[in-house]
Order: structure tokens, then C-alpha cells, then sequence
């Protein structure tokens, strides 16, 4: 079983962390990254959309696409991890791009209709964009440490043969 750092300034039982076991990940729904992502576009296309829209801006349909290709990016990059590798880490950063997009739609919405469109839940979601961005620069970490150390262990069984 693995676990992952929570730092919440608590002293656990381990020392000054707290330590709880990370859940597995069977499929591409139960990456966080892929979890957060789809929160922000069910966010964008219920409330933030159908304003803009009513307020008349006019790339509307671009940042729905934008926001909904984040997860659909996600979700492509972990069914192709093994088998094709390079790939899947393009689609991730894609994926990292589209967030950074998604926060300009998000920043121009804010600055065009101002309280009119409510900068709060704009300014909200645009901050779950950056953590999601971060989020998946980790996991595109994880996945090339975790394809480095199964190389090595490919070398390491090749010689053994």
C-alpha cells in the first residue's frame, strides 16, 4: 500500500505529517486531476457560459471546448501511457495548456463584465485551473519516473536472461 504527504501543519503520528493511503487508480476517473478538471467544466458550462453568453461574449463556445477538453485530454493521456508513452505525455501537456486558457477565458470574462458576472466564482475556478495545472505536472512526473524505473527493470531482466 502507498501512501501520500498531506502537510496540514498537524502532528501526526509519523512526526510533524499526517500520512493516509492513497486510493488506486483503476481508471482515469479516480485521477484527481481528471476529478478537478470536470468539476471546473461542469462549473463553466452551468453558470459561468450561459452568462457570458447572455452578456454577448463572444468566445463563448471556444471556452466550453476549452473547458471540456481538460478532462477529455486527461482521460486520452491515461489510456495511452502504455502504449504509446510520448504521446501520452503531449496529451498531458496539452491538457496543462488548456488550463492555462481556460484561465485567460475565465481572467477576460472577469475583466469585461466585471461584478456583472460574478468575479468571485470566476476568480474560484481559475484558482482550481492552477492547482489542477500544478497537479498534473506531478503526474506527468510520477508517470516518467514510473516508466524509468520499469526500463531499468526491463535492462535489469534482459541481462539476467
Amino acid at each position: 500500500m502507498s501512501y501520500f504527504h498531506t502537510n496540514n501543519g498537524e502532528q501526526g503520528k509519523t512526526g510533524n505529517y499526517k500520512f493516509s493511503p492513497k486510493k488506486p487508480v483503476r481508471s482515469f476517473r479516480d485521477l484527481e486531476v481528471y476529478q478537478k478538471a470536470l468539476e471546473c467544466s461542469v462549473l463553466i458550462s452551468s453558470d459561468v457560459a450561459p452568462r457570458a453568453k447572455e452578456f454577448g461574449y463572444l468566445h463563448h463556445d471556444a471556452m466550453l471546448q476549452c473547458a471540456l477538453s481538460v478532462p477529455l485530454l486527461v482521460a486520452e493521456a491515461h489510456s495511452l501511457r502504455f502504449a504509446d508513452f510520448a504521446l501520452a505525455l503531449g496529451y498531458i501537456e496539452k491538457a496543462m495548456s488548456s488550463c492555462n486558457k481556460a484561465v485567460v477565458y475565465l481572467d477576460q470574462v472577469k475583466g469585461l463584465y466585471g461584478t456583472k458576472a460574478n468575479p468571485d466564482l470566476l476568480e474560484d475556478i481559475a484558482s482550481r485551473y492552477v492547482f489542477t495545472r500544478l497537479k498534473m505536472f506531478r503526474l506527468e512526473r510520477s508517470w516518467r519516473k514510473f516508466m524509468d524505473r520499469d526500463k531499468q527493470d526491463g535492462v535489469v531482466n534482459s541481462d539476467i536472461k
